[in-house]
């Protein structure tokens, strides 16, 4: 562009000078003081003025010509440039919405607002005085249960203690105060206990409003089944896990030693294996949820089943207190039985 202004510039410049020279000739024609020229001097003039206007029309021609051609193909270029404003955006759009739609960790982030029935527009602030309150109610219904467990923690301590009296083990109180403080920590995890069902409906009514119909009738089986197998879990570590455990150790120190066990060890063995099972037998219920959002099929979960076996091996070492083999093996044997029920529960719902 900057070449072609100058051409014009250099153009209308000849352009002004051979006009000058025209009218330079002429008032030397009229000019009574300067001699005539002859005939020969006027042709010549007259060649070189028609040279000069032809060299420049030419100029002129090419000028016109090359901005013709720069406004054709700029013509061109906005005629070939897409509709980023209207058509292709929408179809970027759409593209990204297709892609959006077909992926199904997106579709459960970020469900279509049709599908929530009870959606509303809530601030940030709104959120979280709306989970202080929650956090408040669930804090309470523990802190009654652990007060109305402490009432009767010496009755509760006896029912926990059954399953090696018959056996002769006797307990002590090593330190003032420990046994004080066993009744608080038995009383807290019993209150814990009771309170959980409060805290799980209070989790439930905060996020159910941001879930679809479809999740809402995905939500109460999970967590029914959750509650079954947290207490299965339990109940399975108090009258199957805790008295081998024991009795493990009791009969491995018969003859060698007098069992007289500190009564604080003793409690923080027990419940800490007891909540321990409960937690484990949450595996079908985390494979449910990976089957329900399509990120893991039932397929996939069966054919690692050697890898299951070792971790569950690996999970029931970490887990448990002791490191017993025994106790190990009788937790190991109820976490594959769990992994493969829910393996193929996923795989008979069709995922």
């Amino acid at each position: 562009m900057g070449s072609s202004s100058a051409l014009i510039s250099n153009l209308h410049l000849t352009q002004t000078n051979c006009f000058k020279c025209l009218n330079s000739r002429t008032s030397l024609n009229i000019n009574p003081t300067r001699p005539k020229l002859n005939l020969s001097s006027r042709k010549c003039i007259k060649k070189f003025s028609r040279l000069v206007c032809s060299a420049v029309e030419d100029s002129m021609e090419k000028q016109r010509e090359i901005s013709g051609a720069n406004a054709s193909s700029l013509g061109s270029a906005v005629e070939d440039r897409p509709d980023v404003g209207d058509g292709s955006s929408k179809s970027l759009f759409k593209n990204g919405g297709s892609d959006s739609e077909g992926n199904v960790v997106y579709d459960f982030l970020y469900p279509n607002k049709e599908l929530l029935p009870d959606d509303k527009e809530m601030t940030l602030f709104d959120h979280l005085e709306e989970l202080r309150q929650r956090l408040f109610v669930s804090v309470l219904a523990v802190g009654a249960a652990i007060v109305g467990c402490f009432a009767f923690s010496k009755e509760l301590i006896l029912i926990l203690e059954a399953p090696v009296l018959a056996q002769g083990v006797r307990f002590l109180q090593l330190g003032p105060g420990e046994f004080f403080f066993t009744t608080l920590k038995v009383s807290g995890y019993s209150g814990l206990l009771l309170g959980a069902p409060v805290i799980l409906y209070e989790i439930i009514a905060f996020v159910l409003p941001g879930l679809t119909m479809s999740e809402r009738r995905f939500l109460a089986p999970i967590v029914l089944g959750s509650s079954v197998l947290f207490y299965a879990g339990i109940v399975f570590s108090h009258l199957v896990l805790t008295p081998a455990a024991l009795n493990f150790f009791v009969n491995y120190a018969e003859g060698a030693v007098e069992s007289f066990w500190s009564i604080d060890q003793y409690f923080e063995f027990v419940l800490v294996l007891m909540f321990s099972t409960g937690l484990s037998f949450q595996v079908p219920v985390i494979q449910l949820l990976l089957g329900q959002t399509g990120l893991v099929s039932g397929d996939q979960m069966l054919s690692i089943w050697r890898y299951v076996v070792v971790g569950a091996v690996v999970a029931a070492a970490v887990l448990t207190p002791s490191t017993d083999p025994l106790t190990q093996m009788l937790l190991a044997g109820p976490l594959l039985g769990l992994y493969l029920g829910g393996a193929w529960m996923v795989k008979l719902s069709g995922r």
